[in-house]
């Protein structure tokens, strides 16, 4: 049997199996069964998804509401990579559910969800806030701070928010001229990472199940710039132990900056400068 004729007779197998199979009555259809008939999403579903969904699985001609400015400028943002786009659709989305002027509403559990489901105002969403504030912060710091704060009102625990708020406030210290500013902006940004810190303490299980005794290495290292800058060595110390304790199971993304940080280390204690060291594992 030639290859030629194994071939058609599998194609024809192939074929008369499909045929024979009929259709799943429940297979995703684009545009037809999206969130509709989804059975993850709640019939009326009083909140946002604030994930992505691709913008040409929606249908949509254009946007109109709030979540659908979102989705249209994730899709400008990420896809066309057209920055001035998803801006201008990022603003129009906030402005159609803002916390300001009462277009969208900061749910707790204190807000009993209604019999049908629907919130009037809609929740405030959080992830268009995350990307704009990313979007502007080198042109626009204070615009991005305002936005990272209505991300924390909306979820106050939101990991992350704080250290973006830090960096930011670092960055304005980095270009301030006047030392009243810097000094200002410098403890701005010391406690926001302070805050950072606070949302994931290290807990006794945690360093039972992980060995774990330190965390969030970034902020740590990102402390210890700062003191480091200013001349606080005691607490550039303390936070490079706590970087390198950090990175002790986990390493870091930059790797090179764990080698770094003990060379800093040696160095600060050469000088005679003392902090303490990580916290000793639970026996």
């Amino acid at each position: 049997m030639t290859y030629r004729i194994l071939l058609t007779l599998i194609l024809l197998a192939q074929t008369d199996l499909f045929a024979q199979t009929p259709p799943n009555p429940t297979a995703y259809i684009p545009n037809v069964t999206f969130q509709t008939e989804n059975p993850n999403y709640p019939k009326p579903n009083p909140f946002y998804f604030e994930g992505r969904i691709d913008w040409n699985l929606l249908g949509l001609d254009r946007p109109v509401n709030a979540w659908d400015y979102m989705q249209h400028g994730i899709y400008n943002q990420d896809d066309l990579q057209n920055k001035a786009a998803a801006i201008a659709d990022y603003q129009t989305s906030i402005s159609m559910n803002s916390i300001t002027n009462g277009t969208c509403q900061i749910v707790t559990n204190a807000i009993p969800i209604p019999a049908d489901g629907q919130l009037n105002p809609r929740p405030c969403m959080f992830t268009v806030r995350l990307r704009l504030a990313g979007l502007v912060a080198d042109q626009n710091p204070q615009q991005a701070v305002s936005l990272y704060k209505e991300v924390l009102q909306i979820d106050p625990l939101r990991l992350g928010v704080h250290a973006h708020i830090a960096e930011i406030y670092a960055a304005m210290a980095a270009k301030a001229s006047s030392s009243t500013d810097v000094q200002s902006l410098i403890r701005q940004a010391i406690a926001e990472y302070q805050a950072e810190l606070a949302l994931s303490p290290v807990t006794p299980l945690e360093t039972q199940l992980t060995a774990d005794t330190a965390n969030n290495a970034h902020v740590h290292w990102a402390l210890a710039e700062i003191y480091g800058k200013f001349g606080q060595s005691a607490d550039q110390l303390r936070e490079l132990r706590l970087y390198v304790c950090a990175t002790q199971w986990h390493s870091d993304v930059y790797p090179w900056r764990i080698a770094l940080a003990n060379n800093r280390i040696a160095n600060l204690e050469k000088q005679g400068v003392q902090a303490g060291k990580c916290p000793a594992i639970p026996q």
